[in-house]
């Protein structure tokens, strides 16, 4: 156990360090003169010498603070203190040695003795301190097991982590070498502690020497590089965790308490999709801009991102009071932004927000989403995602906006599920509506202007939206319960948050209407491979201090989704990561009779009935592991 020992007061290590100086100088002054003390009385006014010493060193201690660090705690950053200390001390000293020249015979501090004085007086100071420091650690110093880590990367911030991780009297981590790429520094050592080359090979000799963590120091890292430090760590039993960038340490300093693990995010195989595209600015800049579903997880960053380019008002519009309450609160009070509570169902509530704000440009992202629960009620499926979607796009159309785009969800292609059905039906409703709009230009009560363009986006799984799956995994993690897998071999397509919400802006820039965008989400992933993943990157052991339990396919749920059925091909467009899907086209006057017969059964919820007219307008709707499933031809 530690000894408690009081620190010394700051005015004891004052006065070591100006005996230390005072001793170092009048050594100097007998190495000038041979140690001939005669010699050194006849010449050197010592009475005067050590006044203007004494009085130049005080002075530059206490701008410098040297004498304010705990010997036993010293850093290289004291260090520097004291190498500033005796540089400006040593010049001070040989101007006033000049002047003195002047006006006397000799040299109040001659040229050999300052040089002693430059260097020993550096010597003294540090070399006190660091004996002081040695004694301390070898004889107080509670002598616990400490963790062995190792850092990758050896650039400035790395050795910075690793200085305040070792200097850190009550840090429980030792670094034991650094891991590197960089073939200049392979093969070096850093502060005595090697510097290797990142290989299995090496990671592997570490694990045997005992090492028992990675810290990551560096933050622009490719997912290529990044996902092999952690599969092999994950592989060794080696726990993984990055430091924080050094803007965000707290009082500049670090310690193991800030070390973050790794967030299964950073390690999904895709890359992120990059958009600069600056019509979009032109697109948004002056508009009056109308968000649906504003208060969800897409719908509140379509709304951060819309703020940069300058709209003149954003109406936000949500169903639910206090999501919508706290996203207000969340964005600058200064914010051209509007709530409005509204039921996108409600045609006359709707109606209000085109009289008062007239938008420019619609973000639909209002929709019932969570498949299971939409299995149980699929009238309440068609109510909000079809019956929601058709009055905003009639209403669009009648007060002449611009753009109408749609977010709709990669569900919806050869839909095993109510949702994902009711989604391609809002599809169908919006593309069939954009070409009849074309072809009758005189529809709607601004029949002299352009007609509405409606635009619709595809993407997967969004990365910690309500209810997705890594949320539910993180709790299940904290509670210590079992991760729920539905199946093995279960894959899923993942993107971030501000990404979908980036191609959604996207979408409505390059759009001309009637496109249905879809994106190039990179390989599917496996959700029982990101559970496992989940479960060793929280330092914990997969069927020891975790579990994974499979439960089943949901009702309606798929094994893997599409981004495109069978009968669809693509277009490129300007980016090789979006594609425009050239999908079946419909009659419209067909589409509204199927439509209201739809509505009109929802309404009276017969359940049965509507999922019947859900299946004649979607062939393709074939339920899966669902009460529907008898009524598939």
């Amino acid at each position: 156990m530690t000894k408690h020992l009081s620190i010394a007061p700051r005015w004891i290590i004052f006065l070591i360090d100006i005996a230390c100086i005072c001793g170092v100088m009048f050594i100097g002054f007998l190495i000038r003169f041979n140690f001939n003390l005669v010699a050194l009385s006849n010449n050197i006014d010592l009475g005067k010498a050590f006044v203007y010493l004494i009085a130049v060193n005080t002075t530059l201690m206490l701008i410098l603070r040297t004498y304010s660090g705990i010997v036993r705690y010293t850093t290289i950053e004291d260090g520097k203190r004291i190498l500033l200390l005796v540089f400006f001390s040593s010049v001070s000293l040989f101007i006033i040695s000049e002047l003195e020249n002047n006006h006397s015979n000799f040299s109040l501090f001659p040229r050999g003795a300052l040089a002693a004085y430059f260097f020993g007086a550096n010597f003294s100071l540090i070399a006190y301190r660091v004996v002081i420091k040695t004694i301390f650690e070898s004889l107080f110093v509670e002598n616990k097991k400490k963790i062995k880590a190792i850092v990758y990367n050896a650039e400035r911030e790395a050795i910075l982590a690793m200085q305040m991780l070792s200097n850190n009297p009550n840090s429980n981590i030792k670094v034991i070498a650094f891991i590197e790429e960089d073939p200049k520094l392979i093969g070096k050592k850093i502060e005595g502690i090697p510097v290797l080359e990142l290989t299995k090979h090496n990671l592997e000799r570490l694990k045997k020497d005992g090492v028992e963590l990675i810290i990551i120091a560096h933050h622009i890292l490719s997912k290529d590089r990044l996902n092999f430090i952690v599969d092999n760590s994950l592989e060794l039993d080696l726990k993984v965790q990055q430091v924080p960038p050094s803007e965000k340490w707290i009082n500049n300093e670090l310690d193991a308490g800030q070390l973050r693990n790794i967030k299964i995010e950073q390690l999904l195989d895709r890359e992120v999709i990059d958009i600069k595209n600056e019509k979009l600015a032109q697109e948004i800049k002056g508009k009056k801009i109308l968000v649906t579903g504003a208060a969800g997880s897409i719908g509140s960053e379509i709304v951060r991102q819309l703020l940069k380019y300058e709209p003149t008002i954003i109406i936000l519009c949500d169903n639910s009071e206090t999501p919508l309450h706290e996203l207000m609160l969340s964005l600058d009070i200064n914010a051209p932004v509007k709530s409005f509570i509204g039921d996108i169902k409600d045609r006359i509530r709707m109606e209000q927000i085109f009289e008062i704000y007239e938008p420019d440009i619609i973000y639909h992202a209002a929709a019932y989403k969570h498949v299971p629960l939409m299995e149980e009620h699929p009238t309440t499926a068609i109510l909000n995602n079809v019956l929601g979607t058709k009055t905003l796009a009639e209403l669009a159309v009648d007060y002449g906006v611009d753009k109408f785009v749609m977010i709709s969800t990669d569900k919806a292609v050869n839909p095993t599920n109510a949702m994902g059905a009711s989604k391609r039906i809002a599809e169908i409703f919006i593309q069939s509506y954009h070409k009849f709009l074309r072809n009758n230009s005189n529809i709607g009560s601004y029949s002299n202007s352009q007609p509405t363009k409606f635009i619709t986006t595809r993407f997967g799984n969004v990365l910690g939206s309500n209810g997705s799956v890594i949320p539910r995994f993180q709790k299940q993690l904290e509670k210590g319960e079992p991760l729920t897998v539905t199946h093995p071999d279960i894959t899923r397509y993942f993107m971030t948050i501000p990404e979908a919400c980036q191609l959604v802006l996207e979408a409505g820039g390059m759009g001309k209407g009637g496109e249905i965008f879809v994106f190039d989400m990179g390989k599917p992933v496996r959700i029982a491979d990101l559970a496992y993943k989940m479960i060793r990157l929280a330092g914990r052991m997969p069927n020891v201090n975790a579990s994974i339990i499979f439960t089943g396919l949901r009702p309606g749920e798929k094994l893997y989704e599409e981004l495109l059925n069978n009968s669809e091909n693509s277009l490129p467009t300007y980016h090789n990561k979006i594609l425009i899907a050239k999908v079946r086209e419909y009659d419209f006057s067909w589409v509204q009779n199927e439509m209201d017969d739809l509505i009109r059964l929802a309404h009276k919820h017969i359940v049965i009935d509507t999922v019947k007219k859900m299946k004649d307008i979607v062939p393709e709707y074939i339920s899966q592991n669902s009460q529907f499933s008898n009524l598939d031809k």
